[in-house]
């Protein structure tokens, strides 16, 4: 016979009721997205692709932050309300999955974005995303047009001077010759003998 027990049955069921409960909430959200780090032009649009899995009706919250800036731009439940703040109203697009659109991007777009999974029993987790917003290329190419048109007038400008310049040296050489040549010459034309 057992005499000696270092657990009571009901201790073990106790304990590990209490340890699958912490497992649950450890492992009540998970979050999950293919692409963590994103890079866009100005004026692209934007789709922070999450998918999660929780027990419950969750709560999804976008923040944006960058330095010293902390904005929420949004939260939402799936199938249910929707609260975009003010500053993306005309830009955010907001999905039951969790995942968030941003249209019409501006440089300062660019920097750190976090969504919010948030129970109903009050556990929630984070996870983040980088988005890098790249100025467009057009400024460049116009920088490059208007140069380009710039020095192309500066080039037809010097041909024109170049061109005027060899006219007054032609008339000026044909003038000096003139004064050079004496103005009345006599030849005597002299017959050959053949």
């Amino acid at each position: 016979m057992w005499h000696f027990r270092l657990w009571e049955i009901q201790d073990v069921a106790v304990f590990l009721s209490i340890m699958l409960y912490m497992c649950h909430l450890a492992g009540a959200i998970s979050i999950y997205s293919p692409q963590r780090s994103l890079i866009r032009s100005v004026q692209d649009d934007v789709i922070f692709s999450v998918n999660f899995t929780c027990s419950g009706i969750p709560n999804i919250q976008w923040t944006f932050m960058s330095g010293l800036v902390s904005r929420t731009i949004g939260a939402w439940q799936p199938g249910g309300y929707t609260n975009i703040t003010e500053d993306y109203s005309s830009r955010v697009q907001a999905y039951d999955n969790g995942s968030m659109g941003l249209s019409d991007l501006r440089l300062q777009d660019g920097g750190f974005y976090v969504v919010t999974i948030t129970e109903s029993t009050g556990s929630s987790k984070d996870f983040g995303f980088v988005l890098k917003v790249n100025e467009v290329l057009y400024e460049d190419l116009q920088y490059l047009t208007v140069s380009f048109l710039a020095l192309a007038c500066l080039a037809g400008l010097l041909m024109l001077t170049m061109w005027l310049l060899d006219k007054a040296y032609k008339k000026i050489m044909a003038c000096k010759r003139r004064r050079e040549m004496p103005e009345n010459d006599v030849t005597e034309l002299q017959i050959m003998n053949v």
